[in-house]
């Protein structure tokens, strides 16, 4: 299934502070104006439930955040076992998002994925933290690899 709009419920996670989105302009003339859109509200991911061993969630850059991406799957599958999560879990970019990297590790080895796939977005030091927390779970992707679950 497809999440749709993920919900921003954790503290930590910000979604993207510099995003813009295109606004109408004021008194109905044809002029856009650019206003703050740090949530981008487009964001989703995809889930699967696989018999006997729990979700696997893919995300794409991941805005919502992995652990709002990975709570809401949860929430609206009705199913708490996390099995794997792949994509960008959006903690690269400087201290806005690298401070996201610890309460996100915690969060992750509270809810036990088996495997932990970190992409693109994720960063070096994002990565590197799961690496040395929970080395057993992670699984390191690149171009053409391919999961079958």
């Amino acid at each position: 299934m497809i999440t749709g709009q993920i919900p921003r419920e954790t503290t930590f996670e910000k979604g993207l502070p510099p995003q813009y989105k295109e606004v109408e302009g004021n008194n109905n003339n044809d002029k856009k104006n650019l206003v703050p859109d740090p949530l981008v509200n487009d964001d989703q991911a995809i889930i699967s439930n696989i018999k006997d061993r729990g979700l696997v969630i893919i995300t794409g850059c991941g805005h919502a955040g992995i652990i709002n991406t990975m709570n809401y799957a949860k929430k609206i599958t009705g199913t708490n076992k996390v099995y794997a999560v792949l994509g960008g879990f959006h903690l690269t970019g400087g201290s806005l998002f690298e401070n996201a990297i610890e309460p996100t590790v915690n969060e992750l080895q509270k809810a036990d994925p088996r495997f932990i796939v970190p992409c693109h977005c994720t960063g070096w030091k994002g990565t590197n933290r799961i690496i040395n927390t929970m080395p057993e779970k992670f699984i390191q992707s690149s171009v053409g690899t391919t999961f079958n679950f």
